[in-house]
């Protein structure tokens, strides 16, 4: 295994694996809703955004060099519908109610993908650090599987602690403050983004 590739490999699992916008809301859904149902969200992430980085590398990565605005308009509506989903979470209903659906869906969060300013960030970084123009699409192909291979690795991951964490919610209090950690954990994302 080359050392370029170790580097992509770690250098994603690192993007893929930290607190995120994606992750604290895999551990919400799961710990509130089980992993099943979480399952869609799962693969709206992972989809998602192998997704963004095939169109970041083939496409948009000469649009997001020639008007840097625009990168700045996608954390800009990444922000807004963060807010709002750190809302949701914290005022979400905690009622023990097995047959309660999950407010977050496959296409909710494939759709975020592309204004999830983390995610469009790491893309960029990553197709710009590891794709060779000498070998474009040998070296885009391994960013490419590496990235979607890190995603759904890394979602499931947050989604299994979710799951586990709620192995110890003995009470609806208890429940509320998961929830509130979580929303905080996204507003310090938000944060994250503008630092």
């Amino acid at each position: 295994m080359s050392s370029e590739l170790l580097l992509l490999i770690g250098i994603s699992f690192s993007l893929g694996f930290t607190p995120g916008p994606n992750n604290a809301v895999a551990s919400y859904s799961a710990f509130n809703f089980g992993f099943k149902k979480t399952i869609p969200l799962i693969m709206g992430v992972g989809f998602g955004y192998t997704v963004l980085v095939i169109l970041i590398n083939f496409v948009l990565i000469s649009v997001f060099k020639e008007y840097p605005i625009i990168q700045e308009i996608i954390r800009i509506l990444g922000t807004i519908f963060l807010i709002y989903l750190a809302y949701k979470i914290a005022t979400a209903d905690v009622s023990n109610d097995e047959s309660k659906r999950n407010p977050v869906t496959f296409y909710d969060t494939f759709i975020f993908q592309f204004i999830n300013p983390k995610g469009v960030m790491a893309a960029i970084t990553l197709i710009s650090k590891f794709v060779d123009q000498d070998n474009y699409f040998q070296t885009s192909l391994m960013v490419i599987f590496v990235c979607s291979f890190t995603a759904f690795l890394s979602i499931t991951a947050w989604t299994l602690l979710g799951k586990f964490l709620r192995k110890f919610a003995a009470n609806n209090s208890f429940i509320k403050r998961f929830n509130y950690g979580m929303s905080v954990l996204i507003l310090v994302c938000i944060i994250g983004f503008y630092i």
